[in-house]
Formats: C-alpha cells, sequence, structure tokens
C-alpha cells in the first residue's frame, strides 16, 4: 500500500522525535486530546440545560493569544548592553522551537572587536556539538580563505549565524525562524560595530538583505544594518561545487581591499 510516505521520510520522521525527546511511547493506541475535551464540553452543556429545553451548543474552543515572537526577540536584544547579556538573552528565550531540538547554542567565536563580521546560515553537526560556529570542513575552508588576507577568527575576525541553533536534518530555516532570531544578530551586530560584514549564503542574505539568490548578489556591495556587506558563497557549497572558488576567492579579496579603503 502506497501511504505517501517512504523509508527516508519516515526515518528523518522519527529522528526529529527523538531529538526533540519523543522516544517513548504510554500507550497501546493514540489519544486524541482535542476531539475528547470538545466532547466533554458537549456533555456539560446538556447537563446544565433546562429541563425540557434544549441545550446550548457548546462553545467552539479558542486558542489562547500569545506574544509576539518577534516583538519579544526586539525586546530582550534591545535590553542587551554586552556581549555576555546578548548570549544570556538568546539562551533564555522559549519562542523558537529549534533551541528543544539543538544540543547547544551556538553563539559566536573570533575576536569580539573585530572589523570584519562573518554571518554564517544555522550551525550544523559539529557546530552543535561544540558550540562554535565553522568549525566542521566549512570552517576549515574558511580559514584557509581569510589567511591569505591576513585576517584570522584569533585577531580580526568575528563569526556568527542567523541563527544560534541547529535546525533538525540540516533543514534551511523557515521564514518565522528568521524573523524571531533576526532582531538578535542586528543587535549582536551593533554591539561588535564592525566596520563591514561578509554575509555568506541564501538564508544570511535573506535576513539582512531581504533577497536571496546568491549567484546573482554575490561580488556586488550591499548594505546591511548601516555597514557595508559583501555577499558570498557559504563555504559549505564551495565544498560541493569547488568550481566555484575562483568567484569566491575575487569576493575576498574585494573585502581586503574595502578593509584598506576604510583605514
Amino acid at each position: 500500500m502506497d501511504s505517501g510516505m517512504d523509508w527516508h521520510w519516515a526515518r528523518a520522521a522519527l529522528d526529529w522525535q527523538i531529538e526533540l525527546g519523543a522516544d517513548e511511547a504510554i500507550g497501546e493506541t493514540p489519544v486524541d486530546r482535542f476531539a475528547h475535551e470538545v466532547e466533554a464540553q458537549a456533555a456539560r452543556a446538556v447537563s446544565a440545560a433546562p429541563a425540557g429545553g434544549r441545550a446550548s451548543p457548546p462553545p467552539i474552543p479558542v486558542a489562547a493569544a500569545g506574544p509576539d515572537p518577534v516583538v519579544v526577540a526586539q525586546e530582550a536584544a534591545a535590553a542587551a548592553s554586552t556581549l555576555d547579556e546578548l548570549r544570556a538573552a538568546i539562551g533564555a528565550y522559549e519562542h523558537c522551537a529549534l533551541k528543544r531540538g539543538a544540543r547547544n547554542l551556538v553563539f559566536s567565536d573570533g575576536a569580539p572587536d573585530a572589523r570584519v563580521i562573518i554571518v554564517g546560515e544555522a550551525p550544523g553537526r559539529d557546530e552543535d556539538l561544540q558550540g562554535r560556529p565553522f568549525v566542521g570542513r566549512a570552517g576549515q575552508l574558511l580559514d584557509r580563505m581569510l589567511a591569505p588576507l591576513g585576517l584570522s577568527r584569533a585577531e580580526n575576525v568575528y563569526i556568527t549565524n542567523v541563527l544560534p541553533w541547529r535546525p533538525p536534518q540540516n533543514r534551511d530555516p523557515r521564514p518565522d525562524e528568521i524573523a524571531m532570531m533576526k532582531p538578535f544578530l542586528a543587535r549582536h551586530i551593533a554591539l561588535v560595530d564592525p566596520d563591514l560584514l561578509v554575509i555568506m549564503g541564501n538564508i544570511s542574505c535573506d535576513a539582512l538583505l531581504g533577497r536571496r539568490g546568491i549567484t546573482r548578489l554575490r561580488g556586488n556591495w550591499a548594505e546591511a544594518e548601516g555597514r557595508p556587506a559583501m555577499p558570498m558563497f557559504h563555504p559549505a557549497y564551495l565544498l560541493r561545487q569547488p568550481q566555484m572558488k575562483r568567484e569566491a576567492w575575487a569576493d575576498m579579496l574585494a573585502v581586503g581591499a574595502k578593509l584598506r579603503a576604510l583605514g
């Protein structure tokens, strides 16, 4: 029987549930708690109806309106006056479901007084395990790209991501996840106060420039958070498409030239 679900899809869904902690069954059969509550409301309405009268229809359940996650993020980010306070604010933020499936908060790496901030997309497996951005193969490639320009995360480069938590199965972040974490990213950039940004990948361009299409955007200076910004291919993409390293190197040379021009 074709249920529309192949083995790989089912395995990915199971792995995601396990990451969220749903790894133990508590009953032999599923229970629809929402339907049970509707039935209970109907029974209460019948019992409360006047004798010989007609019972009123049960009220339609209305979901309680919670706080706007973006507004909560804006307020929390604005209240942070240091990087340590910002990290604590992100750690206390409870409106992004990715937090519950991640092992570690991936905040940043590099020199906090850097002239350059590199903004990646989201942590991968290695980053999630170590709690630092760009530590896998893509991070090693990034370090090799920076070194010929005299740039390094140890001295004059600061690195962070749009999202501080790893999405399950390394899927692309959803628009709502980008929107709720963007205030923290904006505050992060403001606190470091770099001369320019390097925006790596489509997700980062979406968050900071409001546009996607990295093949068209790369190599062209833009402005983000009041600073010059260079969109570039993500190093993970370069590992899959090594023939694009020529373009990435040209973009990195442009970053070096801009730093020299800015003094």
